[in-house]
């Protein structure tokens, strides 16, 4: 019962050395398609740049309101290692302008921010009703809630960031932005003691 063995091992030895081939070949392919697929994803630092921007708006919204003048909150956020320094913000329905709430002749005034708003390195300067806030002057079209608006910040090296901005109602700081006239717009009323209208 002797069978042909040195063909036999021959074609055993030409079956495994054909199956091993296979299976590297399986192999290389399976790793050459890992591979593509991973050049295929964006890499983390290239997202991270395309999404980095002078600053970090967190939480931006804007008070809605019919006509007149509103304004945009938030909070900036400097993660760099210097200050920096907004010395503006444009919208399309609106001329802006930087302002500040300050003390002037024992009232609470709202006034432009002289030399713009500074935001320390690694810290945060918050926009807020009743302090510093980015004001709309004379919007040429309602600010309904729920619409959105697109922000430029200027800073005072000429670089330009944008943010987007989400309308909501506010009665919270009862403020008024009314111009000049201490009478407060149409739906509003200041909070009692404090005046929130421009200093002259």
């Amino acid at each position: 019962m002797r069978t042909t063995s040195p063909f036999g091992s021959r074609r055993r030895s030409a079956l495994v050395l054909a199956t091993a081939a296979a299976l590297v070949a399986v192999g290389a392919g399976g790793c050459a398609s890992s591979d593509s697929s991973s050049t295929a994803q964006p890499s983390p630092s290239t997202s991270a740049s395309a999404a980095a921007g002078v600053v970090t708006v967190r939480d931006p919204w804007v008070k809605a309101a019919d006509k007149g003048m509103t304004a945009a909150f938030g909070t900036l956020v400097n993660d760099g290692d210097t200050d920096v320094t907004l010395t503006s913000a444009t919208t399309s329905i609106s001329a802006m302008e930087l302002h500040e709430m300050a003390m002037k002749d024992g009232k609470m005034v709202m006034q432009q921010k002289q030399g713009g708003i500074v935001i320390k390195a690694k810290s945060t300067h918050a926009l807020e009703p009743g302090g510093d806030h980015l004001m709309l002057m004379d919007i040429t079209k309602p600010v309904q809630a729920g619409d959105e608006l697109t922000f430029t910040l200027t800073f005072s090296d000429g670089k330009t960031q944008q943010f987007t901005a989400v309308a909501k109602p506010f009665t919270g700081a009862q403020e008024t932005y009314a111009p000049g006239h201490g009478e407060p717009m149409p739906g509003m009323s200041a909070t009692p003691g404090m005046t929130m209208t421009p200093a002259s």
